[in-house]
């Protein structure tokens, strides 16, 4: 049996495979990713996402507005948002999340848009792709005071230590591991690789961003997602297959898509 994997954060609104679509699914396809979650972070990315999950049944949507976008997200946008979420392929809310790293001047309506978009996901039972970086802390207080316990989620392309997943994962989040870890020097997503269970697991490929070793620093494409399985597989001391059939298992139903046959 031919092995399948699950693209869990995957951009392919993105210019750069937007007007070439069929063929970047047929090449993903080919090397046995069979399934996409595309993500949306603004609006024309979310119409995107949503065109796509409508026109291929293999790709379902997320959608939502990513920190960046904080001063730019008023009642307008949210309330078109909040009309697309009973869309039966919309299975997440997101890219939604803080980040500090660039944004340290809208932290607070960054604190603000994230924990409305909570609100929605309570609303709508939908899971949340949750992006974090440098703000650890006040995503994990937020997720922690807002989020319904019983809603799943994601922590997308992860960065941050063996400890603070282990947190992550006692609010009902998955772990979602991208192209740094298989960065040579990538010494802590190797170490979430090799401490956190498999079960606990998903891959990404966040494409067209941070593509894998032998790739890196040049656009990432969906089909090397089994690269990012396989170095996996080699920390963890398990075959690619078991890294596979177990990540596909766990997004199935971590995005509620209840056809898992595998």
């Amino acid at each position: 049996m031919k092995i399948q994997f699950f693209d869990t954060h995957v951009h392919l609104n993105d210019d750069l495979y937007f007007s070439e679509i069929d063929e970047v699914i047929k090449k993903a396809k080919a090397a046995g990713v069979t399934k996409f979650l595309c993500i949306g972070y603004e609006m024309e990315a979310n119409r995107r996402a949503l065109e796509l999950a409508d026109h291929y049944a293999e790709v379902y949507a997320a959608i939502g507005f990513h920190p960046s976008e904080a001063d730019s997200v008023h009642e307008t946008e949210l309330t078109w948002l909040k009309k697309q979420l009973s869309n039966p392929k919309v299975v997440a809310l997101g890219e939604i999340g803080l980040d500090y790293y660039r944004g340290k001047e809208t932290i607070a309506k960054q604190k603000e848009l994230f924990s409305r978009q909570i609100d929605l996901a309570n609303q709508y039972h939908l899971p949340l792709a949750i992006h974090m970086r440098e703000a650890t802390d006040d995503t994990y207080q937020l997720l922690k005071e807002k989020k319904d316990p019983s809603l799943p989620g994601v922590m997308h392309c992860y960065s941050g230590s063996v400890e603070s997943a282990r947190l992550f994962l006692s609010l009902n989040l998955k772990i979602s591991l991208a192209g740094p870890v298989t960065f040579k020097n990538a010494r802590i997503p190797k170490a979430v690789a090799s401490e956190i269970d498999l079960a606990d697991l998903l891959i990404e490929t966040d494409a067209p961003y941070l593509a894998p070793t032998p790739y890196r620093g040049k656009p990432n494409q969906p089909e090397y997602l089994p690269l990012i399985a396989a170095e996996i597989a080699s920390i963890k001391g398990v075959s690619v297959e078991e890294v596979a059939k177990t990540t596909w298992e766990n997004a199935h139903s971590v995005f509620q898509i209840h056809t898992i046959i595998y």
